[in-house]
C-alpha cells in the first residue's frame, strides 16, 4: 500500500487496551528525524525503497529496502534519507501490557533486521490503515489485536535471523567439535582449535562461547568427564586408568575436577555404580 499520510488515533479509553495504535503512516520521501530524548511511543519502521541512515548508541546503520527496525520509546535516535526518495512505513504503539511483552520478546533496545521477508507484516500494516480509515466504532479494538500480531511477526523474523546466524556459527564449528571428540585423550590447545577455523584464538573463543553457551575448555572438560564416567563403570578400570584414558594427565587434578562437577569423588562414583 502506497501511503503519504500520518494517522494519529485519539481515544483515551483505548489506552486501557493491552495494545493500542498511537500512530501509523508512511511516505515515499521520509525526511530527517532527530529525537535526542527518544519518542514517547514504541515504533516499528519498514523500508520499502531507497536508503537511509539510522543512528543510536553511537552506532550508524544503513537502512535499505526490505530492512525493518524497532525503536523503543524514550531511546534517543536519528534517522534520515541518504539522498533521493526513502520509502518508510511506520507504526507507533503502546498498551497496558506492551512493555511487559516487549521485555519477554527481548525488545528493550533498538533492533535492526536486514533483508527481512516482510510480506506478512505489510498485510497487517494495510489492515491497520484500512481499519483506521473505515471502522470508526471498533478500529481501536481491531488494531489492538493487529498490533499484537505485528509484534509476533517481528519477533518471528527476529528469531529466524538469530537462528540463521547461529546455524552459520554451528556449521563453522563442526570441524572443531569433531576434532575435540576424536582427540580429547590428547593435549589440545586453543591455538590448535582456532587454526581449524582459520581465526585467532581470541575470536575462536568468542564464536564458540556464543554458539555453544560454554567455553571451549569447559566443553572439552565435559567430554573427558563423560568418558571418565563411562570407564569408571567398568570393573577392571582403576581411577588412575580412567583419568589417563579420558585425557586427564594428573590423577589428583582429575579427582578435583570430577568432584567439582559430579559432587562425588571418582572412587566414590565407581563404588556407587557397581
Amino acid at each position: 500500500m502506497k501511503l503519504e499520510k500520518s494517522i494519529y488515533p485519539y481515544n483515551p479509553e483505548a489506552r486501557t487496551l493491552p495494545f493500542f495504535l498511537s500512530g501509523i503512516g508512511g511516505s515515499e520521501y521520509q525526511g530527517r528525524v532527530n529525537r535526542p530524548d527518544g519518542y514517547k511511543w514504541h515504533q516499528i519502521l519498514c523500508c520499502a525503497g531507497g536508503s537511509g541512515m539510522l543512528l543510536f548508541d553511537e552506532k550508524e546503520v544503513t537502512i535499505g529496502a526490505g530492512d525493518i527496525f524497532f525503536l523503543p520509546k524514550d531511546k534517543p535516535h536519528i534517522y534520515y534519507p541518504c539522498g533521493g526518495a526513502w520509502d518508510v512505513r511506520w507504526t507507533a504503539f503502546e498498551g497496558s501490557i506492551c512493555d511487559e511483552i516487549l521485555v519477554r520478546f527481548g525488545m528493550t533496545e533498538p533492533i535492526v533486521i536486514k533483508s527481512a521477508d516482510t510480506a506478512a507484516m505489510e498485510k497487517l500494516f494495510d489492515k491497520m490503515v484500512i481499519s483506521q480509515e473505515n471502522d470508526i466504532l471498533y478500529c481501536d479494538h481491531t488494531c489492538s489485536g493487529l498490533i499484537y500480531d505485528y509484534l509476533i511477526e517481528f519477533h518471528r523474523i527476529m528469531d529466524s535471523g538469530a537462528d540463521s546466524a547461529k546455524s552459520r556459527q554451528m556449521s563453522a564449528l563442526l570441524p572443531v567439535l569433531r576434532f575435540m571428540h576424536d582427540n580429547f585423550r590428547r593435549d589440545i590447545s586453543m591455538t590448535q582449535l582456532s587454526e581449524i577455523m582459520g581465526v585467532t584464538p581470541q575470536h575462536f573463543c568468542r564464536v564458540f562461547g556464543k554458539a555453544m553457551n560454554i567455553s571451549p575448555n569447559k566443553f572439552l572438560t565435559q567430554i573427558r568427564l563423560d568418558e571418565a564416567k563411562r570407564l569408571l563403570t567398568e570393573r577392571n578400570v582403576s581411577v588412575t586408568e580412567a583419568a589417563e584414558k579420558s585425557g586427564f594427565r594428573d590423577a589428583v587434578y582429575f579427582s578435583t575436577v570430577f568432584r567439582k562437577h559430579e559432587g562425588i569423588s571418582p572412587a566414590g562414583y565407581k563404588k556407587k555404580m557397581k
